[in-house]
């Protein structure tokens, strides 16, 4: 059967690519390996009747994609953080920001009235400059080598958005783009707990300390979409962790896309230079004139397509992307809930006290190494969503950071179905948070680890790195995936990438997928 349109992956940004084409008249045909849709955003169930989302941090929902999807409140309606996250050193000594500048100030003082007193100005300074960037993220970034005036009308709005900082917050923004988060915070604040508690969310899936140079810069992409006042924790969907996906797919289907789980693509089928169609694993082939993949750029281009239709350079160069993976996780499932009054675990509680323990833990993954005192980063996800466990029970994620796709020394996956490292790296994140939730051990009635390897396993990810390359400044705007091809259309012929390793990055629902679209469509 022949489509207009393939596009591989049914997560947000296929959803959202799948609709756009379908909305103007092409027949569309979306293809999902797994058995279910969502991408990462979907609950994966790691015991019976027990499922959990990997990220507490479903991502920024662009205005053009909800007005694209027909947002409706029934079904994806949002629940705003009342703390935006929280740091809980074994001492007990818990500093919470809310999302209130004000109430952040007051939990602040009882560390530093110094940083109490800053706290509203920095993080309302950081949320200008983060709103650039969202004005950015909804734009097809322009073709340097050949620009034109028409190309440069959007962008000389941002600049103009810039200007209107005003000069002195102008030059700041220019300033710490490429600051690492530790110089930024040294030259602010004097409480370590504070400056730990925004450094941590400037790593978000680096294999980086705060000391590396670009981290303030991915401390703001992560902030766009975040509430006024929050430096992290965007608003989550009340129904599901996977509810905008689902809000996607049926939009899709309603303008007459085709969505198929269960269907991994194999290859992407080329002739004379352009792209006819895809073929299933199982030889199923389906022909189509344009390819949407939402795949990561390596598994796209080095994996799907035959390297006879790719230049060597361009090879090279997606060969070059850093995707970096080493990020873990850590599902449990356990008897009663966490006895919790603040609702703290509600939105990410870091167990990292200081920005060096923090660099520490990163340098062993320079190393190949697991490290040995993990960043570790909770959340309760039954606490938004009671339905991913049955009653009586309460789910807790730990997101672990530093643990490299690739070891020098042993394997993820041991031998005979068991793994010594996974194994290890769970004893040690139990252990860190025993000492935070009271009987937390003896109340585990699960307990499931998902290795970088068990992440690309589950969702396609190349070296388990769901940002599909890591967010530095070298790999960003019209550099992403690689110079020269960074709006998504693809030296072959009717091929686009539409997934997060394009521009704008990770953590944007459908951004990606939408501009992808309508390069296929122009």
């Amino acid at each position: 059967m022949k489509y207009d349109a393939i596009v591989i992956g049914a997560g947000p940004n296929g959803l959202v690519a799948a609709t756009a084409l379908a909305k103007r008249g092409k027949r569309v045909l979306v293809l999902e390996s797994a058995e279910e849709i969502g991408g990462h955003t979907r609950a994966i169930e790691f015991a019976p009747a027990c499922r959990a989302p990997l990220n507490e941090d479903a991502g920024w929902l662009p205005p053009a994609v909800a007005k694209l999807v027909g947002y409706r409140r029934e079904t994806l309606d949002t629940v705003a953080p009342h703390i935006a996250m929280s740091v809980a050193p074994a001492t007990g000594d818990v500093l919470r920001l809310p999302v209130d500048p004000r109430a952040a100030a007051d939990d602040i003082r009882r560390h530093s009235e110094r940083d109490a007193a800053r706290w509203p100005a920095f993080v309302e300074r950081m949320h200008r400059f983060a709103g650039v960037l969202a004005h950015l993220y909804e734009l097809t970034p322009p073709d340097i080598d050949n620009i034109v005036s028409r190309e440069a009308l959007p962008f000389l709005a941002v600049a103009r958005r810039v200007r209107s900082l005003g000069r002195v917050d102008m030059t700041e923004f220019l300033r710490v783009m490429p600051m690492s988060i530790q110089d930024l915070l040294d030259d602010t604040f004097e409480s370590e707990l504070l400056k730990t508690a925004v450094a941590s969310c400037a790593i978000r899936d680096l294999r980086q300390g705060p000391r590396s140079g670009g981290t303030t810069f991915n401390l703001l992409h992560y902030m766009v979409g975040a509430p006024a006042g929050s430096i992290r924790a965007r608003p989550w969907f009340s129904v599901a962790p996977n509810a905008f996906a689902e809000d996607a797919a049926n939009a899709a289907r309603r303008h007459g896309a085709e969505i198929r789980t269960g269907a991994r693509v194999e290859r992407i089928h080329v002739s004379d230079g352009r792209v006819v169609g895809v073929v299933l694993a199982g030889g199923e082939e389906i022909a189509a004139s344009i390819v949407v993949s939402t795949a990561d750029p390596k598994r796209t281009l080095l994996r799907l397509v035959d390297p006879v239709w790719l230049d060597p350079d361009l090879m090279l160069a997606v060969k070059n992307v850093k995707l970096r993976g080493c990020t873990a996780y850590v599902c449990y499932a356990i008897k009663g809930k966490v006895d919790d009054a603040h609702r703290t675990f509600m939105a990410p509680v870091g167990l990292t006290s200081t920005t060096a323990a923090l660099e520490k833990a990163a340098d062993a993954a320079k190393y190949g190494e697991v490290s040995g005192m993990p960043h570790v980063e909770l959340f309760a996800p039954t606490m938004r969503w009671p339905q991913l466990a049955s009653a009586g029970m309460q789910i807790v994620v730990a997101r672990v950071q530093y643990a490299p796709y690739q070891l020098k020394r042993g394997a993820w996956g041991g031998t005979n179905g068991k793994d010594p490292i996974a194994s290890l790296l769970a004893d040690r994140v139990t252990w860190t948070i025993a000492p935070i939730i009271e009987g937390f051990e003896s109340s585990i009635v699960h307990r499931a680890v998902f290795t970088p390897r068990d992440v690309e396993e589950r969702f396609g990810a190349t070296e388990g790195a769901l940002t599909q390359g890591e967010m530095t400044l070298d790999q960003i705007l019209f550099m992403r995936p690689v110079p020269g091809w960074g709006r998504y259309t693809m030296p072959i012929d009717g091929l686009y990438l539409g997934g997060a390793g394009a521009h704008p990055g990770p953590g944007v629902l459908g951004g990606a997928g939408l501009l992808a679209a309508k390069a296929a469509l122009s």
